[in-house]
């Protein structure tokens, strides 16, 4: 008995037909080779990409960069706002000097037979610089007869020898009944550029706020493209003595905005321009912008609905815009925090401005209520 199995196994061991031989055990074999790597494959690529997901939400996003005043949409930074991801960038894709054609509404228009012209702008924003003009456009261009070139064209300062043929090119497309804007800041403390504009004849928003912090913020931009700069102090006063202001460096002279209006107002009348607070602009953008919608003619489209604020950057965002129904922040260079100025510098700096601002207040008509 012990013989006939010891020679069962050896007939089994010395087989020239093993049991992988058989076509069946073949074809088994085959199949779990394929399964087997189908299933590394597929678990290996989605480790992969976890790993990538995981990458992503660890590492940083690199630094926007900055070009002419605006910010990179690349790899902007996130956050999470009323169950919406929302990145902090500029507000409408194309706000940049490169606008945008491609919005749906133009495309469905263009089938109709209905072809958008680029037209002379009806409406300026002309100042001033550091007061809040890219939000006050931004915010209005929601609104869908308000169509607007995104990058400051420079025309009546830079460029006005290349002629309105030039400057036509540069605004965006329009359809009949369309409001065409272009807002360039410096364009409010150009010698100039009154007399320029008096022979095209628009309408003018000018956003102003208090000129000390107005200055501030200036030099904060300036001060965080050049590495080096010297001291607020140092440089808003006369042998930075905290006594004489020194009138002739820009980010003060911007703020003397009565002596700039006077000169506007020897072509236009008072009642072509609307004064907007860049104060109430980011307490209340849904109550200034309405007052900018009066002063265009439009029906009050932006609302409250459109905004909310933005407890980290202290500015309000937007919850919808023309070409995307995410919410959207103006980029890292909007809300950025001052550096401390001294006390005393502060205040000799409202001291020098006041009767300016006085004299602003009566031309205008309007208290600002600045220190």
């Amino acid at each position: 008995m012990l013989k006939k199995v010891q020679w069962k196994k050896e007939e089994m061991l010395l087989s020239p037909n093993p049991w992988w031989t058989s076509t069946v055990n073949r074809t088994i074999i085959c199949i779990l080779i394929v399964c087997i790597v189908y299933f590394s494959y597929t678990f290996n690529t989605c480790l992969v990409s976890s790993i990538n997901r995981a990458l992503r939400r660890e590492s940083p996003p690199p630094a926007p960069k900055e070009t002419d005043g605006t910010t990179s949409t690349t790899e902007a930074p996130e956050m999470r706002i009323l169950g919406s991801i929302v990145r902090v960038v500029p507000l409408i894709p194309g706000s940049e000097c490169n606008e945008s054609e491609s919005f749906p509404k133009y495309r469905f228009l263009q089938t109709q037979g209905i072809i958008p012209t680029r037209q002379l702008p009806d409406t300026l924003i002309i100042g001033v610089k550091k007061s809040g003009t890219r939000a006050l456009l931004e915010f209005v261009r929601l609104h869908p007869d308000v169509r607007a070139a995104g990058c400051e064209v420079h025309f009546f300062d830079r460029h006005y020898n290349k002629g309105l043929h030039w400057y036509r090119h540069h605004m965006p497309p329009t359809i009949e009944g369309q409001i065409t804007m272009e807002k360039t800041p410096s364009y409010f403390i150009t010698k100039e550029v009154p007399q320029r504009v008096h022979h095209m004849k628009s309408q003018h928003e000018t956003p102003h706020c208090d000129p000390v912090t107005r200055a501030i913020s200036d030099y904060t931009q300036a001060a965080s493209k050049k590495k080096g700069m010297k001291r607020f102090e140092e440089l808003a006063f006369v042998n930075g003595s905290l006594g004489v202001v020194d009138t002739k460096w820009a980010p003060v002279k911007i703020g003397v905005y009565s002596k700039h209006l006077e000169r506007w107002l020897q072509y236009f009348p008072l009642s072509q321009f609307l004064f907007v607070s860049g104060e109430r602009l980011i307490e209340d953008p849904a109550a200034e912008i309405g007052r900018v919608q009066d002063f265009l003619g439009l029906k009050r489209v932006v609302t409250e609905k459109h905004f909310y604020f933005n407890a980290t950057k202290g500015f309000p965002c937007l919850l919808k815009s023309e070409s995307s129904s995410s919410p959207h922040c103006l980029g890292k260079t909007k809300g950025r925090n001052h550096p401390v100025i001294e006390p005393n510098a502060i205040a000799r700096l409202r001291e020098f401005y006041r009767p300016f601002n006085v004299k602003f207040y009566q031309i205008t008509g309007i208290n600002f209520g600045w220190p």
